[in-house]
């Protein structure tokens, strides 16, 4: 049975990724990418499913022991897990080496103390879960093949076969150190090379350290900010510079639901904000990459943007359901593909505006063509603008105005205008100076609630929206404007649940409501750093320092989150770690650090 969603510890090499339950046990692997299929599924149903089990012996009849520690050497990927048992203490190293050949997993058992009984189970299932593959052996090691896909085994201890799962069975003493190593290889090609893992390990650690050296923050919030830096490159893939939201599928948003969404791809809206992040805190390389994978995936066709791409830049993400996968807690159905890659979302123009923006501004080599899509994106926006659309949630009911996609039409039109005054680029200014007013004066007129002195969610609706939290923070009215204030106070009210963190949206319980969908789901993490933000923006430091460390108290125990928090379970709930929390945690940190704003 898989653990809960914040037992899970993330581990990557920048082109997929591994969740780690505190029990020792591998749920969740994908490869050779983020988006393949699963070879190790069972997070999303049960150990028929696949996973990788290391950690001390136990009965057959009792659950296997949680880790008493664990915790992530140093600023780094590489987790550590410690067991105190009867006989004695052990640790188990897990990372996976940035990739330079076969994509590897590695795990090493060293004893601590004592001599200690271990037992490894591997237990590997292709296609999500569903095809049992051929375990042999080839030269004393153990492969896994089933059509396109072969994982190859090493390790210098015996292992055996049971049960369609293949077995060591060991003690360790002080001292004493045991490698495993898990190597994917298209099963048409020769065998991949014999790891050396303690090598792999040390030029891990060597990987991150050197990256996280040249963070620029250094502010009171530093290790959350610094892991928060480095679950967003985890998240990067390597090859392309795309960024996935999160490295899971359907994990719910509300427990045993049907909110459960693919996150393995390329959101524009994400991937803009996580290079906001990056950018103001020193990290330009990963802010041009992904900038050219933009050019790439938009390429000359920017009308028919995209909300969301392959991580490659792959246009076509067909949503699919596994009716074979009970789901994550029985949280059904389990679903691959996004069928929301298609939807109009007018904000997106916006996001990757501002991030082209930020990208000029902070001095990131100019690149013409940029400013060229810069252009052409404001030239579809000036004839859809006025349209309706899904929004920034996706929403699957009927279009609406919401007032957050037309907040953001108006940000890609200010930048660009502003790209344009900095002499950079040419275009109609006076006539886009026009729009900006335009679409101003819309929002202001139509999006407005002057009784309740708050922006709704769309045109003519009475429900909030805590997108709207970003209007000041974009630069569309100032912070000290009463609508702005109204606004905060009001989400405050009629979107905080009992602990003081915000929901996106009213939803309507067992009925479909304005997103089209059934159920209810947590409070979204984003949306309450984003008041902390707000809150300190009008003058409320003290409240919002206090939000922010709230918020941070619900990481789990090495730094990670989800995509919202259940208030009535107390837990973390979608898919994990999830980008969308990470980045507003950096922005609010670097936020209140610059207003002073914390405590001791």
């Amino acid at each position: 049975m898989a653990g809960r969603i914040e037992d899970y510890a993330l581990i990557g090499d920048m082109q997929t990724a591994a969740l780690v339950c505190r029990d020792g046990t591998a749920d969740w692997l994908c490869l050779p990418r983020f988006d393949s299929h699963a070879v190790f599924a069972g997070l999303l149903g049960t150990d028929e499913h696949g996973f990788w089990r290391i950690g001390p012996a136990h009965a057959a009849d009792a659950p296997p022991p949680r880790a008493d520690r664990r915790r992530y050497r140093g600023d780094s990927l590489i987790l550590e897990s410690e067991w105190d048992t009867p006989r004695g203490t052990v640790r188990v190293t897990d990372f996976m080496p940035p990739r330079d050949g076969a994509p590897q997993l590695i795990r090493i058992v060293e004893g601590v103390s004592g001599r200690v009984p271990m037992r490894s189970a591997l237990r590997m299932r292709f296609s999500y879960g569903r095809v049992v593959p051929w375990v042999h052996k080839v030269d004393n090691r153990t492969v896994a093949v089933a059509g396109p896909d072969s994982v190859w085994l090493d390790t210098p201890v015996d292992t055996y076969g049971k049960n369609l799962t293949t077995y060591s069975d060991f003690t360790v003493s002080p001292g004493e150190r045991i490698a495993f190593t898990i190597s994917w290889q298209p099963s048409h090609k020769e065998p991949p090379a014999l790891s050396e893992p303690e090598a792999a390990l040390e030029a891990t650690e060597d990987f991150w350290r050197e990256w996280v050296e040249h963070c620029t923050y250094h502010g009171p919030y530093r290790e959350a900010v610094v892991r928060s830096l480095i679950t967003l490159k985890a998240l990067t893939y390597a090859p392309t510079g795309g960024i996935v939201a999160a490295p899971t599928t359907s994990l719910p948003e509300d427990i045993g639901g049907s909110r459960n969404w693919d996150y393995r791809y390329t959101w524009l809206r994400d991937a803009a904000i996580t290079l906001s992040s990056l950018l103001r805190t020193g990290y330009r390389e990963e802010a041009r990459a992904w900038r050219e994978w933009l050019l790439r995936a938009v390429a000359g066709d920017p009308e028919n943007l995209q909300i969301m791409y392959g991580i490659a830049g792959e246009r076509e993400l067909g949503e699919a359901e596994l009716d074979w996968l009970p789901g994550y807690e029985d949280s059904a159905p389990v679903r691959v593909g996004n069928g929301a890659a298609h939807q109009l979302q007018l904000d997106v123009y916006g996001e990757v505006t501002e991030a082209l923006h930020l990208a000029h501004m902070t001095g990131l080599a100019r690149n013409d063509y940029a400013s060229l899509l810069q252009l052409k994106l404001i030239r579809y926006l000036e004839d859809h603008w006025d349209q309706p659309d899904e929004g920034i949630w996706e929403v699957r009911g009927p279009r609406r105005h919401f007032v957050h996609s037309k907040v953001m039409a108006w940000v890609a039109v200010d930048r660009t205008i502003k790209l344009i005054e900095s002499g950079d680029a040419d275009g109609p200014l006076e006539k886009w100076r026009e729009l900006r007013d335009d679409i101003h004066r819309d929002v202001c007129e139509k999006g407005y609630d002057k009784e309740r002195n708050t922006f709704t969610q769309s045109y003519g609706s009475k429900e909030l929206d805590a997108s709207l939290l970003l209007i000041p923070q974009m630069g569309f009215l100032p912070p000290d404007d009463k609508r702005v204030i109204g606004t905060i106070e009001a989400i405050q009210r009629e979107l905080s649940t009992p602990d003081g963190f915000i929901l996106r949206y009213p939803t309507a319980g067992d009925e479909a409501g304005c997103d089209g969908l059934e159920g209810d789901e947590g409070a979204f993490l984003a949306c309450s750093f984003w008041m902390a933000d707000d809150l300190a923006m009008i003058g409320r430091v003290d409240e919002a320092r206090k939000l922010f460390e709230r918020l941070l108290s619900l990481r789990n125990d090495i730094g990670l989150l989800a995509e919202e928090w259940d208030p009535r379970e107390q837990r973390q709930v979608g898919n994990f770690p999830q980008a969308f929390s990470h980045v507003p945690l950096i922005d609010t940190a670097l936020r209140l650090t610059a207003s002073g704003a914390y405590g001791g």
